[in-house]
């Protein structure tokens, strides 16, 4: 049986002193150094994009239960991201993991246009009322793993989440030069990670270790065993 938790008394106003001191404790002091993401995330109302039931600890510093086997990130974790990613005001973005709809909102103050991919039928629900005046996304419902071509090519990736690894039919859809931001599961522990598409290739370097939410689809094929 799922528990309601209690909106804090105060409303609006008790939102906005929480999503402040979640600016203040959770980003300044963990290296979320880029002005425009710190703004944005100061101003996009994280308790609109997460189920009502965990709406009153929307700015906690930790993975918030979304539905059965799915979590929203961190706000460092998001915040580290898209500072890594290094936006630009004429990016097209494939944000995988939409979950809520909460960091397509962010992006879409930073970035030209962002694909915002979920395949969860409950989060798709909420994210699609959640961004229904955001006019820079466009909500594509549809496994996580697949990406989606129709909008490729793309010039930044971000996987709002951990993964095993990354699918070759995902990177295809970026540009040569692309830049990738992720976390990364290996061997249990969650880190983020950064890298860029170029002709030779792809890789990734880990830049920092952190709580992740697990992303499903992505497991890497056990390796055969005699």
């Amino acid at each position: 049986m799922t528990q309601t938790v209690e909106s804090p008394v105060g409303g609006a106003d008790r939102f906005e002193t929480m999503r402040h001191a979640m600016v203040a404790s959770q980003l300044r002091t963990n290296a979320v150094s880029d002005a425009r993401v710190v703004e944005a995330m100061a101003r996009v109302p994280r308790e609109r994009f997460v189920p009502e039931t965990v709406r009153a600890i929307a700015y906690r510093d930790t993975l918030l239960p979304l539905t059965d086997g799915r979590k929203q990130n961190l706000p460092m974790a998001t915040g580290r991201l898209l500072t890594e990613a290094q936006l630009r005001p004429d990016d097209r973005v494939l944000l995988i993991g939409a979950t809520g709809g909460y960091t397509a909102a962010v992006l879409a103050r930073l970035a030209g246009s962002v694909v915002a991919v979920e395949e969860d039928a409950a989060l798709v629900a909420l994210a699609k009322a959640a961004l229904a005046d955001e006019a820079k996304v466009e909500l594509a419902d549809g496994p996580l793993a697949q990406g989606w071509a129709a909008g490729a090519p793309y010039d930044l990736l971000m996987i709002d989440g951990a993964v095993e690894q990354i699918p070759e039919s995902l990177l295809e859809q970026l540009k040569p030069g692309a830049r990738v931001v992720t976390g990364i599961v290996d061997r249990g522990v969650t880190r983020l990670a950064k890298g860029r598409r170029t002709a030779g290739g792809f890789g990734l370097v880990d830049f920092a270790d952190c709580e992740c939410a697990v992303l499903p689809g992505f497991a890497r094929p056990a390796s055969f065993r005699f």
